[in-house]
């Protein structure tokens, strides 16, 4: 038999399983997407992602270490890695304060994962990125100032 009919009766046969289990209500791909916090990423400064992501008076932490350069080069392209030591760490977000839009991502973990996330974000201009984590139905921060010599937001 040739491949190439091989490999299209294949994609049809998955295709088509695909379909009958979106027809049948056993796969909703809108409900994947609909869990994100509008109100926290649209917001236009800190106090309202605060806000919107549920937080008033996080206390400072030694146990939430930020791994990002002293001087970002590229505003575009700012390698950060946070790491929470608390226990019971159930989510970390990553604010960049001077950004339009300072809450650059909030991942929740879940079943004992590790409190680590890494990412690349966007840095308009020179600011704290600040980690805000949730344990034990408390909230703790910490910043670290990132010096950025060419704009990744427009600049």
């Amino acid at each position: 038999m040739n491949a190439l009919r091989r490999n299209v009766l294949k994609g049809a046969a998955g295709a088509g399983t695909v379909a009958v289990a979106v027809a049948a209500g056993l796969l909703k791909p809108t409900q994947v997407m609909a869990a994100w916090n509008e109100a926290a990423f649209e917001a236009k400064n800190v106090g309202d992602a605060m806000k919107g992501l549920g937080v008033s008076g996080p206390a400072d932490s030694k146990d939430i270490a930020i791994k990002a350069p002293d001087i970002a080069e590229n505003g575009a392209v700012v390698p950060v890695e946070v790491t929470s030591s608390i226990a019971g760490t159930t989510s970390i977000a990553i604010i960049a304060e001077k950004n339009a839009t300072p809450l650059v991502g909030n991942f929740n973990l879940s079943g004992g994962a590790q409190g680590f996330v890494s990412t690349r974000i966007k840095m308009g201009q020179t600011a704290l990125v600040r980690a805000v984590v949730k344990a034990g139905g408390k909230t703790y921060t910490s910043a670290k100032e990132v010096k950025v010599t060419i704009g990744g937001c427009g600049g």
